[in-house]
């Protein structure tokens, strides 16, 4: 499998530290691709193995490669550190989520139904990245916090929600 490695510098777009992917590179990995790119990740050879992401389409050609705290974190880089990117196609991709919803946020979304037809609606991406983030919530106050915002915005309420706005 090909893999493209380049220079960059961490930018930040809202609140989110990413790299901007040129067209020409993402092209490189995956001719004509339209839609979330999924990728293995290595920023300064870090962390081993590569980090699974998807990068996100910019509308140009080129894509948004939005860096985990985990990634920054293992890369020892921040927002405005020059870096080394490594990327490959991620054939192994599976659509939809890889970890199970958890049973305190799954009984409250049962019981609204216009956040569960939200939940129904959304692709299985962002199914999979807000089921990923709820996950490793740790305490029963930020399961709750977070559980409540969930429901609002997948209700059709306004809100900023996993560092989006929603419902604009």
């Amino acid at each position: 499998m090909a893999s493209i490695c380049f220079t960059s510098t961490i930018k930040k777009r809202g609140i989110n530290p990413y790299v901007l992917v040129s067209a020409i590179l993402a092209a490189q990995l995956k001719e004509n691709w339209r839609k979330p790119l999924p990728v293995l990740v290595q920023v300064n050879s870090k962390p081993e193995p590569p980090w699974r992401i998807n990068m996100m389409p910019a509308g140009d050609g080129s894509f948004y490669l939005y860096l985990s705290g985990e990634v920054l974190k293992a890369s020892n880089t921040k927002v405005g550190s020059v870096v080394d990117v490594k990327l490959q196609f991620d054939a192994d991709y599976k659509p939809g989520p890889v970890h199970p919803m958890p049973t305190w946020f799954s009984e409250v979304l049962a019981q609204n139904q216009l956040a569960q037809q939200g939940w129904d609606e959304l692709v299985p991406s962002l199914q999979k990245e807000i089921l990923r983030y709820m996950t490793r919530l740790k305490s029963i106050e930020a399961q709750s916090r977070n559980t409540q915002l969930a429901i609002h915005v997948l209700a059709g309420g306004k809100g900023r929600f996993l560092a989006r706005s929603w419902n604009e």
